[in-house]
């Protein structure tokens, strides 16, 4: 019970010196998100045997997205996106690790690279505006002690993991509670496993919500299911099925994800913020699993995690605001995590930063989107490169699809609208189409210190 004592103690001294009650006309903002989940997990978009009711009635409120990309296609750099508003050819941190430079990471190793002091984050912005900044899960932009610590880097309240490696395991010896080590005495015993991660942070989601029920909030839930390990307390409805041990507790970890989600939801609306309250739910890149034949994670799209296709980057999002957005609505616009900041800076009442590539949606979201910025996202390219596989490149320009699998590699080129699998590479045929998008790798990213790249010398 220490730890529960603890916790509690930290809100009660946090409400005491929280911003002043703000604007009442700013939304809070809630962005849920889960750790490899795959676009055609949930049932709204196609499951039929893992069960996502919550999810499923968040889409019925709300908007659902056909065409929404992560910031990459692993953990640390799709992050950075969200965070910074710059996609991954400009963000600081463009990979889980750093070819040169970075720092030695608690339970990590050499190569992390943190978030630097110049780096604008979502919850630097919104906590200039008056909100009370919270982020419950993984974090992994910066390691405790670095000035890419969350603490640092707008977040009033953190409750998790700093860095990726150490949130593969759902049963740590300990989390942090902002800049300090919290012990979790009971997984600390051998073959003890009592204090579920993902449970801690549904928990202390919901009492930064209750705390903060008077301020407009920012709450950043970076849950760590379904990713492996495949740890669950219980595999419920699952159990007696004749899958896998690791389907099983797959469908499990989502399905308890969907019922902490569905308990968030209840919160609000039991604290009269529902009219109030703007929440997205994604995940943060592809599923690391098709689990073909079974689950189809993927869906109908190529690739999976740590892929340039489609299953590796595009993810499920939907986004609800009772009163606000038009429920059951399905919107296939393509947007990316490099418009969160633009869009949360609109919500917040913040002036949008210059030099960002991502885009204010909050038109899209609300029905009212000017001609001037839907000229803008019809034209627009969206890039994305990674750097364990050798140097890949990937864009997205209208219903176009373009991937450079490896340096001075041809470029392969997908019609979406015709071919959402990748199977036809049509880039005999499109010559001016390929040129164009040639052009626009040309100016699209900088070079950076600690992600060299092969082409660097060209730009």
């Amino acid at each position: 019970m220490k730890y529960l004592i603890l916790l509690s103690l930290f809100f009660i001294c946090s409400a005491a010196t929280a911003p002043l009650k703000g604007d009442v006309k700013k939304p809070n903002i809630i962005w849920i998100m889960a750790d490899d989940m795959g676009y055609g997990d949930a049932g709204c978009y196609g499951q039929k045997f893992i069960k996502t009711p919550n999810i499923d009635k968040l889409a019925m409120q709300g908007m659902r997205f056909t065409n929404a990309y992560a910031g990459s296609t692993v953990c640390a750099p799709s992050r950075s996106v969200l965070m910074t508003g710059k996609h991954v050819g400009h963000t600081r941190v463009r990979g889980n690790f750093g070819i040169r430079g970075g720092v030695t990471g608690l339970g990590g190793g050499k190569g992390r690279v943190p978030l630097r002091e110049n780096d604008l984050t979502v919850a630097e912005l919104l906590k200039g505006q008056g909100y009370a900044t919270g982020l419950v899960g993984k974090w992994g932009l910066g390691e405790p002690g670095t000035s890419g610590a969350p603490n640092k880097k707008g977040f009033d309240f953190f409750f998790g993991f700093y860095n990726q490696r150490r949130a593969h395991n759902h049963y740590p010896d300990y989390l942090w509670l902002n800049e300090h080590r919290f012990d979790l005495p009971g997984n600390i015993e051998k073959n003890s496993e009592s204090q579920y991660a993902h449970d801690l942070f549904s928990s202390q989601a919901m009492t930064f919500i209750r705390q903060q029920q008077e301020n407009p909030f920012f709450l950043y839930l970076s849950y760590t299911v379904p990713h492996s390990k495949f740890q669950v307390p219980s595999l419920g409805e699952y159990t007696t099925t004749d899958w896998s041990s690791e389907e099983k507790h797959y469908a499990a970890m989502i399905s308890r994800m969907d019922m902490h989600i569905g308990q968030i939801m209840n919160l609000i609306d039991d604290l009269k913020k529902k009219s109030n309250t703007i929440v997205f739910f994604c995940s943060d890149n592809g599923a690391a699993n098709r689990y073909e034949g079974r689950f189809d994670s993927s869906g109908e799209l190529r690739g999976r995690k740590r892929d340039m296709y489609e299953g590796g980057l595009r993810t499920l999002m939907i986004v609800s605001w009772p009163g606000k957005i038009m429920p059951k609505t399905v919107n296939h616009t393509p947007w990316y995590f490099g418009d969160f900041l633009p869009t949360a800076a609109r919500l917040g009442g913040a002036t949008i930063p210059s030099g960002l590539d991502g885009l204010d949606i909050s038109g899209l979201l609300l029905g009212n989107l000017s001609p001037a910025m839907k000229q803008k996202f019809e034209n627009r390219f969206l890039y994305w490169e990674f750097y364990e596989r050798g140097f890949q490149q990937a864009v997205r320009w209208k219903n176009w699809k373009a991937i450079i699998p490896k340096v001075n590699g041809a470029l392969e080129l997908y019609d979406l609208s015709e071919d959402l699998g990748e199977t036809k590479n049509v880039a005999a045929k499109y010559r001016d189409v390929v040129r164009g998008i040639e052009e626009y790798l040309k100016e699209c990213r900088i070079p950076s210190e600690e992600f060299p790249s092969p082409i660097d010398h060209e730009q």
